[in-house]
């Protein structure tokens, strides 16, 4: 079973399918979901996403600085968990903590949700936490001009994990660069999330990718697997992103 569902110009991905998966839409003021789930799991998820906002809303209007700031902040005594693992991801790549916002919300519902549907994977404006039993082809950049999409194969035994985007050129998410796309593999989704803004403002031009590339290699103690990044007709890769083209 497979909702219709609104098809942003910028996310026409989600036209891609897991056969053996239901899958659905939810979209919940600004946060905007694709769930892939063994069952529709829609009505208690959008509860608790309702939970995840107001938790950052309430502590925003403490302080407010959350939402607008550039610049790392850190978690007031006794914030919420998902406040603690943006603040948290935010130090760890230097960037505001609303930059690993999508990320960790993704993460914390997959988290969730995971004894009721092992199988599942939640994708929030580019920004992905999965859980599988079986091997998966992740996809990270459609080819629409030649009908492919190139993909990064997981085996079962590698999930959970995260890959999240950030783009200058893709969508609505504020970049300092020119990055055509950035992609970050990670177990820590607001991690994953955090950095590839982080390295997606610093992917100036085809010029900045070698640096790029080796800043991410620095992140791979915190817990960075790979990244995937393209700007300018040139492409690197760095970590577990061995590709495959479907």
């Amino acid at each position: 079973m497979t909702r219709s569902a609104h098809l942003s110009p910028f996310r026409t991905y989600r036209a891609s399918r897991h056969f053996d998966l239901v899958s659905f839409q939810l979209v919940i003021e600004e946060t905007d979901l694709w769930v892939a789930a063994q069952e529709d799991l829609g009505a208690p998820m959008a509860d608790q996403v309702r939970l995840l906002r107001g938790q950052i809303k309430t502590y925003a209007a403490v302080h407010p600085e959350f939402l607008t700031s550039l610049e790392p902040l850190e978690a007031g005594p006794g914030a919420p968990e998902i406040i603690r693992r943006m603040c948290r991801a935010g130090t760890m790549t230097g960037v505001g903590p609303m930059a690993a916002v999508a990320g960790t919300l993704s993460q914390l519902l997959a988290e969730h949700f995971h004894e009721r549907s092992p199988d599942l994977m939640i994708e929030n404006g580019g920004d992905t936490y999965l859980f599988s039993t079986r091997d998966r082809h992740i996809g990270i950049l459609n080819m629409p001009d030649q009908a492919v999409r190139l993909c990064v194969p997981v085996a079962a035994g590698d999930f959970p994990c995260s890959f999240c985007a950030s783009s200058a050129t893709i969508g609505h998410s504020l970049s300092f660069g020119k990055a055509d796309l950035v992609v970050v593999r990670s177990k820590d989704a607001a991690l994953a999330d955090a950095a590839a803004t982080a390295l997606a403002n610093a992917l100036t031009g085809a010029h900045a990718m070698d640096a790029v590339l080796a800043q991410a290699q620095k992140w791979e103690p915190l817990g960075l697997d790979g990244v995937f990044t393209q700007c300018e007709g040139k492409i690197g890769v760095w970590g577990k992103m061995q590709l495959a083209v479907i």
